[in-house]
């Protein structure tokens, strides 16, 4: 089945998700209007920057273990399609939280290039149910 022209392209710069590539290195290529809305961050000031940008720096290491990891192996621990949660950084130097799928970019040699991931934040629905999960156990504890 053909993609009718366009489509992709509309998809990438409308999206009200993040939508982040990254080269084999982990510098972004590619930033869509939904991750600067998220991130605060303009396409301007990530392309060919570090990933480090949006990741707190009490998990950069873990990250980039597992990074360098897919890159040499072209596996990744997580299954296609998998939603991950972790904390994420924005420019003004907020935690919020984000749920997100990472494909693998490949050349035609099926060697990984990059990746692509898509991110949405979840910062308040997870307040929210921490919120409720207090309540439930103030409302537990009481006899």
């Amino acid at each position: 089945m053909n993609m009718p022209a366009g489509l992709g392209e509309a998809l990438l710069q409308s999206a009200s998700d993040a939508i982040i590539a990254t080269d084999r290195e982990g510098r972004i290529s590619f930033w869509n209007p939904g991750a600067e809305r998220i991130f605060g961050f303009p396409a301007g000031e990530t392309i060919g920057q570090s990933l480090d940008l949006i990741i707190p720096e009490n998990l950069r290491a873990r990250h980039w273990a597992g990074f360098r990891h897919t890159m040499a192996t072209g596996t990744s621990r997580y299954g296609h399609g998998d939603l991950l949660s972790v904390p994420g950084l924005t420019k003004d130097g907020r935690r919020i939280s984000v749920e997100f799928t990472i494909v693998l970019l490949r050349n035609e040699l099926q060697e990984v290039t990059g990746t692509v991931a898509v991110m949405r934040d979840v910062t308040k629905r997870f307040a929210e149910v921490r919120e409720l999960k207090r309540k439930l156990a103030e409302a537990g504890g009481q006899s």
